[in-house]
């Protein structure tokens, strides 16, 4: 037998399988999962295209209600479309009961509908973002050190009145405390007064992965600014629609509300 007719033989199915996606995270609602498959793959996940970097890596997430199967599609090196099932295992949520708030913190006025709408769009806007750069590869820490008093995908029911879940970790502390950059990423928004979240901060972490910090007291970065994780962003606050201090921090794949306790370990004590 001819050597280059061995040596094929012998690469052939190493390559084939090189193109199957490895994935290592939370196959979870409210998960992040990170994928592997050979450079020049392209992927598709949820109706959309998947961005893949030069090291063939790139995220998938699943929101809180995301369905208990999903397909994952790639294009081998063939150009052949290949699929594989994902099975996303479901959650229980806590409601949490909030009650005595005024009612505008319930139902917001009428005369403030247009701003809102335009804030809305301005952070759908960030969270539409799919920027190259994988800065979300710094990994993930807690922002700061408190108590948590608000977790995510729970039913928040105001006043008596069912509301929409709540998609973030709620961190308590005290006023003015520091508040961290999670992970490396891009000042995609920095703002010191939106209505429903006051002083918030949003990073772009790259291929569509975007965090929240809202109900800051100040905020120290500007749009546009590169920030590594552990810079400080801001101070905890309780601006905007908030009871109390606290920090409200969240993750969003594209439009997918992602839950940052499932990417970080315990909270580390003072």
């Amino acid at each position: 037998m001819r050597p280059w007719l061995i040596l094929v033989l012998v690469l052939w199915p190493w390559a084939a399988l090189a193109e199957v996606p490895v994935l290592t995270g939370n196959l979870v609602q409210g998960g992040l999962v990170q994928g592997q498959v050979t450079p020049g793959t392209r992927v598709e996940f949820d109706g959309r295209a998947v961005r893949v970097d030069g090291n063939g890596s790139f995220i998938i997430g699943f929101g809180r209600d995301f369905p208990d199967a999903a397909p994952l599609y790639w294009y081998g090196l063939d150009g052949r479309r290949q699929a594989k099932a994902l099975t996303i295992k479901a959650r229980r949520y806590k409601v949490q009961r909030i009650d005595g708030l005024p009612a505008k913190m319930v139902t917001p006025p009428r005369e403030v509908l247009a701003r809102i709408r335009h804030e809305n769009g301005v952070i759908g806007a960030v969270r539409a973002k799919n920027s190259p750069t994988p800065w979300h590869a710094s990994g993930f820490r807690w922002p700061l050190q408190g108590r948590i008093s608000g977790v995510y995908g729970s039913q928040r029911v105001l006043n008596g009145k069912p509301r929409r879940p709540h998609y973030g970790l709620d961190i308590a502390a005290k006023p003015g405390s520091p508040v961290h950059a999670s992970t490396d990423g891009m000042v995609a928004l920095a703002e010191r007064d939106l209505y429903y979240t006051g002083g918030t901060v949003m990073l772009d972490h790259g291929h569509g992965l975007t965090s929240v910090y809202s109900h800051l007291q100040s905020v120290t970065v500007a749009a546009g600014q590169l920030v590594r994780q552990g810079e400080q962003i801001g101070t905890l606050g309780a601006t905007g629609r908030a009871t109390g201090p606290h920090l409200d921090w969240r993750l969003n794949w594209f439009k997918q509300r992602l839950d940052p306790a499932l990417l970080v370990g315990p909270m580390p004590q003072p």
